[in-house]
């Protein structure tokens, strides 16, 4: 039986923990990851798949994969302790240490402040912003159509991040700070790393690695020296 009471109090308790402001450690950054984490074999296997692209030039340098079993069954608000042994497993396996994370989900755009990309901030002690694709928690105005509408995202009067139009004709990305970042330098950061997609590159490649899909296939393809299968 899962003391779901408990989780949710540890979730409280880490989230006391969060830095909110800029603790970043560099004027700017050599390396910057991407975390994506999925599920395999009816939910049983957790994935995780970490990206790092250098910066400026934002080209993939190195990724890793990691399958762990999946210790506790999807809860709602709780998803990030699925999650973060696959992303703790993934990181320990890297030979370059980014100094900035994307993490495809919250930050503490989280009913409890501490969703995946806070709660794994934490564990690693890196900077870390949450971009996520959809709405957890929180209120905003409409967003226009154009590109580039921005809005704060809040609850119950907090200010929580911000719901950004990052591509014409696509659904707003919500932005949030995960670790050791401001609200305002995480959506910088985010801005700086868009190359012309919905999603930042860190984040992108993580979910191309992830899921297989054509570019990191040609890039496999460019680079077989660095192919960890």
């Amino acid at each position: 039986m899962i003391n779901t009471a408990s989780l949710r109090a540890e979730q409280s308790d880490k989230a006391r923990l969060i830095v909110r402001d800029d603790q970043l450690g560099f004027t700017e950054p050599d390396w910057i990851a991407g975390a994506d984490v999925g599920f395999e074999q009816d939910g049983t296997i957790t994935r995780a798949a970490i990206a790092i692209l250098s910066y400026p030039g934002l080209d993939l340098v190195e990724y890793q994969i990691a399958r762990v079993p999946t210790n506790i069954p999807y809860i709602p608000g709780l998803l990030s302790f699925r999650e973060c042994p696959a992303l703790l497993a993934a990181w320990q396996k890297l030979t370059i240490k980014p100094q900035l994370l994307f993490v495809d989900g919250q930050g503490i755009a989280h009913p409890r402040r501490l969703g995946v990309a806070s709660h794994f901030g934490l564990l690693a002690d890196v900077p870390a912003i949450g971009v996520a694709k959809s709405r957890l928690c929180g209120q905003h105005r409409p967003l226009t159509e154009a590109p580039g509408d921005l809005a704060e995202l809040t609850d119950k009067n907090e200010f929580l991040g911000w719901v950004w139009n990052s591509k014409a004709r696509c659904k707003p990305l919500y932005i949030s700070v995960g670790h050791r970042i401001s609200p305002d330098s995480a959506l910088t950061w985010v801005k700086r790393c868009m190359r012309g997609y919905r999603l930042p590159e860190p984040t992108r490649w993580a979910d191309a690695i992830a899921s297989r899909r054509p570019a990191f296939l040609r890039w496999l393809a460019e680079h077989p020296e660095k192919s960890i299968d």
